[in-house]
């Protein structure tokens, strides 16, 4: 998403080809090969920064895009109908440089268009070879397996993936979104792991950077109760300063021992930062750490979780226990 840095983006990053491609080789030296982009992010630059980045390695990396948003001010130049998916899918595979999207993912829901023209049109794009698997993004529990019923049902390519924003500090997606997902054996790939930044540590409770996504115009996660963040943070400042590394690298470690979690997207702006990143994937947090940054981030049951919890744990499966075995305490 920092790729371009047009409009709005300009806010989250401005990455040019050159700079991308440094990142891209710090990338494929730790051994790291999925990509993550989105026809809309600076209105396809970033797609074409990416391809033109990856170059004739093409075959060594795998490519996930998205489409939903608006692309144009046409009545067809957004959401998930069959013209606008289709439309965006070749144009995705011109600016990416590729005949073939590895991960193609609908970016958010579309109430407006049926599912089933949706999932039949991705499946098309499957059958034709310009896709090899379809994962969604942003959606609720029931919209996810309503879309996998429809998928079963109809005998159609089956969401394998669902991305979805998740951090330390925000952990909504723990309610419902993960049990689903291992219930139905999907993967969670994580966007914005470090909530724009709130969770490296630069952020504190008495003290604050001097530039930054958050003093921007970019209001992406929305803080609805400082004190709790701020007593995340501290949590992830501690540990990290008993690794002797920064909370930044803390909370993505954090990230990759929850249910679920097979990857996190990091959207480094700079080769500095992308490799203090890559260094989560070797942090070894103990078991009592795991334990107090889940403690301090953990929010209040819902309902009906709460009345779940009082009265069917007799009972709870393997996926229930993704978010009730923490309050076993």
């Amino acid at each position: 998403m920092s790729f371009g840095g047009e409009g709005g983006f300009a806010d989250v990053g401005d990455t040019q080809v050159d700079e991308a491609r440094e990142l891209v080789d710090l990338c494929l030296d730790a051994g790291m090969t999925t990509f993550d982009t989105a026809n809309m992010y600076s209105t396809g630059r970033s797609e074409e920064i990416l391809g033109q980045a990856i170059g004739d390695r093409r075959d060594d990396v795998l490519l996930a895009t998205k489409v939903r948003f608006p692309m144009g001010d046409g009545p067809n130049d957004a959401g998930l109908g069959r013209f606008h998916v289709r439309e965006q899918c070749e144009a995705s595979l011109r600016r990416l440089g590729t005949d073939r999207i590895d991960l193609y993912q609908v970016h958010a829901w579309d109430g407006q268009t049926p599912l089933e023209e949706t999932l039949e049109t991705l499946a098309t794009l499957v059958d034709h070879g310009k896709v090899r698997y379809v994962g969604c993004s942003n959606y609720t529990a029931w919209q996810m397996m309503k879309a996998l019923g429809v998928s079963d049902a109809r005998g159609l390519p089956r969401f394998v993936s669902t991305q979805n924003f998740y951090a330390p500090a925000f952990r909504d997606v723990e309610f419902d979104l993960v049990p689903a997902a291992v219930d139905q054996g999907l993967g969670m790939l994580v966007w914005s792991p470090l909530a724009g930044g709130l969770m490296s540590g630069k952020y504190r409770r008495d003290s604050q950077p001097d530039s930054g996504r958050h003093l921007s115009e970019w209001d992406e996660p929305p803080v609805d109760d400082e004190d709790h963040l701020y007593d995340v943070v501290d949590v992830l400042v501690e540990v990290g300063e008993e690794h002797g590394v920064s909370a930044a690298r803390v909370s993505l470690a954090w990230l990759l021992t929850r249910p679920a979690v097979t990857s996190v997207i990091v959207g480094a702006r700079n080769a500095e930062q992308l490799a203090d990143n890559l260094a989560a994937a070797d942090l070894e947090l103990t078991d009592d750490q795991v334990a107090r940054i889940e403690q301090v981030s953990r929010r209040p049951l819902p309902y009906p979780h709460w009345h779940q919890f009082n009265t069917a744990s007799d009972r709870f499966g393997a996926a229930d226990l993704t978010l009730y075995a923490n309050y076993r305490d």
